[in-house]
């Protein structure tokens, strides 16, 4: 069986080390296959990256993106407490339940609740998110809260 320390190209795959700078008779001597004189055939040479020798580089020329939106972040479903005032005392508040009522078209990566408005029944809501505004009107008439797992916060 082989190693992975045995195996070694097939002939004529790999090529000979460019040995540059040794004379004449090498055929790559006195300028070292650099060309003549110029800014990249200094030793040492940095040109930093996105330079553009004197020109506009284009990170300049490109207009800078103004409400940049990440990508991949969750999309909630959001609604207010106040919105919840016409569920009969003692519902449970889902995310089918609020598409069935139509507060809601789809939910994306889950149900958030936030505490904008009044609410006067005892629900029990299952959510991804409830704001602490909500949780203290939800709590203070009596309802209960369920954070549903997956990409949930608490707050």
């Amino acid at each position: 069986m082989m190693k992975l320390n045995e195996l070694r190209p097939c002939e004529g795959a790999t090529h000979g080390v460019k040995r540059v700078g040794r004379g004449h008779g090498s055929g790559m001597g006195k300028t070292s296959t650099r060309g003549y004189n110029g800014q990249g055939q200094r030793s040492g040479r940095s040109i930093k990256i996105g330079h553009e020798g004197g020109q506009m580089p284009l990170y300049r020329r490109l207009p800078k993106k103004k409400h940049f939106t990440r990508p991949y972040r969750p999309e909630w479903a959001i609604i207010n407490v106040g919105d919840l005032g016409d569920f009969h005392a003692g519902a449970e508040v889902t995310v089918e339940l609020l598409q069935e009522v139509g507060l809601i078209k789809k939910a994306f990566d889950g149900l958030r609740i936030l505490g904008n408005g009044e609410l006067s029944v005892a629900l029990t809501v299952k959510a991804a998110h409830v704001s602490a505004g909500a949780r203290t009107k939800i709590e203070a008439v009596g309802g209960t809260i369920e954070i549903l797992g997956g990409t949930a916060t608490e707050s």
